[in-house]
């Protein structure tokens, strides 16, 4: 029996270190026909996108498709999601070549080695993060943030793509404002055969996703975007300019940079980066895990996602996270195990080996074309509206990421909407929600409701608390009370029901000490209920449950109540002619009549 559990413990080390090991017992043949359909369609639909992203980045165009071959393999073969497909995408290489430009030619060898120097960096971060069990940072990240960020992205990428399709000498670097204006202002310098050959590959493309949508729809468009080119140059001789022949090569050998001044001028586009990136990755994979019912492991995906853009370095591969169509293409096609990504990434090798030289005939124009499509993905209108709809601050967030976006630099509109996401959270964290709950007079057992019209006890008043009692929610908590003793200055006790309050701090716990002294010094008291034993510890430990009481924390309103209506002011009782509860009718010290929020039977209080 020992045995076999040691067995059982070194298998599980050993899927730990090698998560392949865990799926790989799944494939069988009828799964590996479904991950080999599925690869080959991923690899025939990256051979565009590789193109069209390195283009974006600013890298020579073979470098995006050996950004989807190693890291796709590695990151299936490490990660957590049996659909994730990693690879190249439009976000991760605008802000590459956002963040590079300024530092070197696109292009040229230094600016790829300062891509493979930024691949390494984000990968030895994503792996870090991944070792120390770091994957809920991301989770700070909010969903307007990248809402905003990519469509941000989207208007961009169809800015920097206007010269290509118009066939405009547009100045590099100029800011997407200048660009229209610049269109705007040299209509006549269009060079209209370029044109049309991108208005045919952008209305092909748009034609195929609408009435084709198992068709991939980028493949069809360049080649009927091609075919009008050849035909331009062939009848015209219009000079239309191509992307020109791809190395017919796997992915080449390279190495990043180790200079330190290297790495510290990338820094804080590497955090960034990896911020991004594994945003990307896991809401993509968390997405299609809800389809499929897998679990994600993130911290598992973290690794993955690190030793891919590690190992891509070291073949010609930058920055590659998980690709939003892509993945969402191997999921739709079919693909049962992680299997399939490994084989679009080395199908992916094949097809370049078959096909690179293809590329010669490839128009710029066609290939903007293509990223306008991508770029029109980009903007999710039903989320956009969704937010809008439901929340200002989201809305504030999504707005300002997205300015942002178009207005400094990449990496540090990824700042902007962090910074702002958590603005937002401890703004609403800072606030807890403080309910009044009174009696209901329309139900037979008074059960407790929050209705401000109901008439409350002119000497107990019962709140409730949704909400963690922190150092920033405490002067929120302290107003509202002083609100209250202001309001009615002879409402001397407080039940604060605690059943919402899932976390406490010092501070808290102390603001909680010092209430329970006023209201003593009053004459009153304050009574907590429900508290819940991790909370119920910190006040043990900081000693604060002195100062409130013992004997004032309770276990339920019902038990509560017993004791506290023995401690109200029976004169003012049989003065007042408010009917809070049941028993209010006698004018003496009150036998309230209380259910508990959570269905307890009502308890009368004793004679």
């Amino acid at each position: 029996m020992s045995s076999t559990i040691a067995v059982s413990r070194g298998s599980t080390r050993l899927a730990k270190l090698l998560p392949f090991l865990s799926w790989l017992p799944m494939v069988n043949r009828r799964t590996l026909s479904a991950d080999l359909s599925a690869g080959l369609t991923g690899a025939i639909v990256v051979l565009p996108q590789g193109v069209a992203f390195a283009t974006i980045a600013g890298m020579p165009p073979e470098y995006g498709l050996y950004a989807g071959m190693i890291p796709a393999i590695v990151a299936a073969l490490f990660g957590s999601s049996w659909h994730l497909v990693s690879g190249p995408t439009t976000a991760a290489s605008l802000v590459l070549f956002s963040s590079l430009s300024a530092l070197a030619e696109p292009g040229s060898a230094s600016y790829v080695t300062l891509a493979l120097t930024l691949a390494i960096m984000v990968g030895l971060a994503e792996l870090t993060m991944g070792l120390f069990r770091l994957g809920s940072i991301v989770n700070f990240i909010s969903h307007s943030v990248v809402i905003g960020f990519t469509a941000g992205a989207g208007v961009l990428i169809a800015a920097n793509q206007i010269k290509n399709f118009f066939g405009l000498e547009i100045p590099r670097g100029a800011h997407f404002i200048d660009i229209f204006a610049y269109l705007f202002t040299h209509l006549g310098a269009i060079h209209w055969p370029v044109a049309v050959v991108g208005a045919a590959t952008l209305a092909t493309g748009i034609a195929v996703r609408r009435f084709l949508p198992r068709i991939p729809y980028m493949i069809v468009a360049i080649v009927v975007g091609s075919v009008v080119a050849l035909a331009f140059n062939a009848g015209f001789a219009a000079g239309i300019p191509t992307v020109g022949a791809l190395p017919s090569s796997l992915p080449p050998l390279s190495a990043p940079s180790f200079d330190p001044a290297v790495w510290k001028a990338l820094s804080s586009t590497a955090v960034a980066v990896t911020l991004f990136a594994l945003t990307e990755a896991l809401s993509i994979s968390r997405a299609l895990a809800v389809r499929s019912g897998q679990h994600i492991d993130g911290n598992q995906e973290f690794i993955g996602q690190g030793l891919s853009n590690i190992a891509g370095s070291f073949f010609s591969g930058y920055v590659a996270t998980g690709s939003f169509n892509r993945s969402g293409l191997n999921y739709e096609a079919g693909a049962q195990t992680p299997l399939a990504a490994v084989v679009a990434g080395a199908g992916l090798m094949v097809l370049v080996v078959l096909l690179a030289p293809l590329a010669a005939y490839m128009p710029n124009a066609a290939m903007a074309g293509v990223l306008f499509l991508v770029a029109w993905g980009l903007i999710d209108r039903h989320h956009i509206a969704q937010i809008v709809r439901t929340s200002r601050a989201e809305t504030l967030v999504l707005a300002a990421t997205f300015l942002a976006t178009l207005l400094v630099e990449l990496e540090q509109a990824i700042f902007v909407g962090v910074v702002l996401s958590l603005l937002m959270y401890l703004n609403r964290t800072s606030q807890p929600r403080i309910l009044v709950r009174v009696p209901d007079p329309d139900s037979s057992s008074r059960k407790f409701t929050t209705d401000p019209a109901l008439p409350e006890c002119p000497q107990l008043r019962i709140i409730r608390v949704d909400g963690s009692l922190f150092f920033g929610a405490v002067n929120f908590l302290q107003e509202a009370l002083r609100g209250y003793e202001q309001e009615a200055p002879d409402r001397k006790h407080l039940i604060v029901v605690m059943s919402g309050v899932n976390f406490i701090d010092i501070a808290g716990a102390e603001a909680l000490a010092q209430m329970a002294r006023r209201f003593r010094a009053r004459g009153g008291g304050l009574y907590l209920i429900r508290v819940k034993e991790a909370v119920a510890e910190v006040l043990r430990k900081g000693g604060q449950i002195e100062d409130i009481g013992a004997a004032n924390i309770f276990d339920s309103k019902t038990q509560a109540l017993r004791t506290i209506y023995r401690r109200l002011d029976g004169e003012v009782c049989r003065a007042c002619r408010l009917s809070v509860f049941v028993e209010c009718a006698r004018r003496g010290k009150p036998e309230p009549v209380f259910e508990d929020d959570d269905g307890a039977l009502p308890v009368k209080g004793a004679a």
